[in-house]
């Protein structure tokens, strides 16, 4: 069984505060993340290895967003988005 089947996806939008690597100003940018969360219940159709990954199963998120684009009229370069974990456990 993929373990796709385990969890329900949805996108969502964090706020972080972020320092542009050109001009060097700071202010709070909306990020995009992948939520995914354990369903409740397995899947039917499962089998012993199926039960025992589903039980280890945590929900998490995943970033997407790879860069931003800098807030600051005079700069507006884009800058990696570097000091955020790409994958977090809820």
């Amino acid at each position: 069984m993929d373990e796709k089947a385990y969890y329900t996806e949805a996108p969502a939008t964090k706020q972080i505060p972020l320092n542009c690597s050109w001009c060097r100003t700071s202010d709070t940018y909306d990020i995009k993340w992948l939520v995914r969360t354990k369903k409740d219940r397995l899947p039917g159709g499962a089998d012993e290895r199926d039960r025992a990954k589903f039980a280890k199963a945590q929900s998490y998120m995943v970033l997407l967003d790879t860069h931003a684009m800098c807030k600051n009229m005079r700069c507006r370069k884009r800058f990696e988005i570097s000091g955020i974990k790409t994958m977090a456990f809820i």
